[in-house]
């Protein structure tokens, strides 16, 4: 085995004990502007994490300190245990996976996917041996002579993955890697990374400011904003249990009704949203006093539209349905509830024809589902 993949063996082995990647209380400025204000994340060995958040709010900055293309003003960022905040970028045994791929256009594809090995001097058998098993990894076996503008963005993704894995990278980094992708696309090649992460078992840190590409990969995310983490948990727990507004805005669709805290049951907040009354987890509405005017966030799929003679929790009228194939999403108008037009996620298609545009309809809220900010 070479040096390379010595260190990289020797990294996951601390990081099974001390955890992958840490940042501890890291701050990095720029002029007057903080981009990132004592962030702390502690990634596990083999761990899927995801930075989620919208443009500016820090995480590609988080992604180039981890690189070290960029160094922190105060804070440490360790590596399997190691203080990394002065060791340059070719000693962190970190593989990078650039949102424009970055391809060298004078190489062909297994030059390219060599140059990692040739940076660190790997003897040309073990090299050609190394970039043989990432093409076959990648499905590009056959690919070695093409040059990058001869293959398809998928193709170009694919190569530069290969580039990051042959190293045997103790971490792997990705920026916004399917941006430039089309939807079908998209989905096919995050099923393939999420594939090979897991077969290889490396810790991955990626980047992206797409809700549902975070929820679908992710083992845990980071969700952030004006330079600080606002929650980290797992998919399910940053969408069914957000910890804020912000969080519970801008992962997935929300709706937001206006009720009152009615009670306390054990670990139930008893919410009015009307005449109704709806149960989310205590924990949500902890410092709200009693028959303090709340707001309930309601994902779309726990709405359900009823008669509007039946008792529930608001009423209002059909505007507009938006046919999503195996599902439609329904806009009612309900201004007594809230300020904005309430969205239904339906499963089929019987929301076209049992309430068409203009129906009067009662939204019902399914129990334990939601969570309430004062």
């Amino acid at each position: 085995m070479n040096k390379a993949a010595d260190t990289g063996a020797r990294f996951r082995s601390i990081a099974a004990n001390d955890g992958a990647v840490r940042f501890d209380a890291v701050t990095r400025r720029f002029g007057e502007i903080t981009a990132l204000n004592e962030v702390s994340l502690s990634i596990r060995q083999g761990e899927f994490m995801t930075l989620l958040g919208p443009s500016g709010c820090g995480k590609t900055t988080l992604l180039n300190l981890a690189a070290g293309f960029l160094g922190p003003d105060s804070g440490e960022i360790r590596i399997a245990g190691e203080r990394m905040n002065d060791v340059p970028t070719y000693r962190r045994e970190i593989g990078m996976m650039f949102q424009n791929y970055a391809l060298f256009p004078h190489m062909n594809v297994a030059g390219n996917v060599a140059y990692g090995l040739k940076a660190r001097r790997v003897p040309k058998r073990d090299r050609d041996r190394r970039v043989e098993q990432a093409l076959a990894l990648v499905r590009l076996t056959g690919f070695e002579d093409r040059m990058p503008r001869q293959l398809s963005g998928g193709q170009q993704q694919r190569v530069a993955l290969a580039r990051a894995l042959v190293i045997n990278p103790a971490v792997l980094l990705l920026d916004e890697p399917f941006s430039a992708l089309d939807k079908n696309l998209r989905t096919s090649m995050q099923l393939e990374l999420r594939e090979i992460q897991r077969k290889l078992n490396v810790t991955t840190i990626f980047v992206t400011h797409d809700q549902g590409e975070a929820l679908s990969l992710s083992d845990r995310l980071a969700v952030m904003s004006e330079g600080r983490i606002r929650q980290l948990g797992t998919p399910e727990e940053i969408y069914r249990r957000p910890c804020d507004r912000f969080v519970a805005s801008f992962v997935g669709d929300a709706n937001v009704l206006r009720g009152r805290l009615d009670g306390i049951e054990g670990t139930m907040a008893v919410i009015a949203v009307g005449i109704a009354r709806v149960a989310v987890p205590r924990a949500a509405s902890m410092d709200v006093a009693a028959s303090a005017p709340v707001d309930l966030f309601v994902r779309p799929e726990h709405l359900t539209m009823t008669e509007a003679t039946e008792s529930c929790a608001t009423s209002g009228t059909v505007v507009a349905h938006v046919y999503q194939g195996g599902y439609v999403d329904t806009y009612v108008e309900c201004p007594e509830s809230s300020r904005d037009r309430l969205l239904v996620r339906s499963g089929g298609n019987q929301a076209l024809t049992r309430w068409p545009i203009g129906s009067r309809v009662g939204i019902s809220i399914a129990t334990g589902e939601g969570v309430a900010f004062a």
